[in-house]
């Protein structure tokens, strides 16, 4: 159903600068789009639109959500909106270990198990690990248990100086990713823990030069993405991620999962992990 300014889908409301109207305009203007734009992706008018952001019209429960599906707007974030709007959250936020989930992560633990014997692990929006294979237990040998236990985090395992920091020769590199990844995460959501994961990860020392700058390969190395190079057992090992999400989730638990696989990036790195599984 179209849905327009004179529409029976939205009441007058007082105008103010509170409620889902500001919030709708910040995320459109995060995604570099304009009123008129947005409105034709959402079957509505700019001048419709324009009266949802500043307040002098309150939208319908289906324009809120049919807005953050065009401005691709999380889960946990459309359940904001709709609070904004006055509306009750419509995604819910199940427990990992609530019985209804028992089918989804038997199959994500067989699919990171299947990757083996390259590393595999399952995060949640904090990067807390849900769960790992054999592969990624391999590159935490030696890693202390108090950062492994009792719910280990993979940017800490990472960063961390007594983690896999010092085994990483490319650190410097992997570092800035692994941070662009987190600030890209922070701009679309608000979450107290994340920023203080962020912040701490952040403010670990970090060497003035990578480890591995003395060492790289002789000759031309055709990497597609930029390699993780960790050092194992005296060699070094090359990696490039890979993160995968489920599509179109309706529940923010699972909105928030991600299945990050590390692949071989040479026949070197392939040919070691496939002799420590044999």
């Amino acid at each position: 159903m179209a849905i327009t300014a004179s529409g029976s889908a939205a009441s007058a409301v007082p105008a103010d600068r509170s409620g889902v109207g500001p919030l709708l305009r910040a995320w459109r203007e995060r995604r570099r789009l304009s009123q008129l734009e947005l409105a034709l992706r959402a079957d509505s008018s700019a001048r419709h639109l324009s009266f949802i952001e500043t307040g002098r019209s309150r939208p319908s429960e289906e324009m809120v959500l049919r807005l953050a599906e065009h401005l691709d707007v999380p889960v946990r974030e459309r359940n904001a909106l709709l609070l904004a709007a006055g509306y009750a959250p419509r995604y819910p936020q199940t427990p990992l270990d609530d019985p209804a989930l028992d089918a989804l992560r038997d199959g994500m633990r067989r699919l990171i198990g299947g990757y083996e014997p390259y590393p595999a692990l399952i995060v949640d929006g904090s990067y807390t690990v849900v769960a790992a294979n054999r592969g990624v237990t391999m590159l935490l040998e030696g890693v202390p248990e108090s950062l492994l236990a009792p719910a280990p985090n993979a940017m800490r395992l990472t960063l961390h100086p007594q983690g896999l920091a010092p085994r990483i020769r490319n650190l410097r590199e992997w570092r800035g990713h692994l941070l662009a990844q987190m600030e890209r995460q922070l701009a679309l959501h608000r979450s107290d823990a994340l920023r203080a994961l962020y912040e701490e990860v952040a403010a670990y020392p970090v060497p003035d030069r990578d480890a591995g700058a003395e060492d790289e390969p002789a000759g031309p190395v055709a990497y597609f993405a930029l390699p993780l190079r960790i050092e194992h057992a005296g060699r070094v090992l090359s990696f490039v991620s890979s993160i995968a999400t489920f599509n179109t989730p309706m529940d923010v638990t699972v909105a928030e999962l991600a299945v990050e696989t590390l692949l071989p990036a040479d026949p070197a790195t392939a040919k070691y992990l496939h002799s420590l599984a044999g």
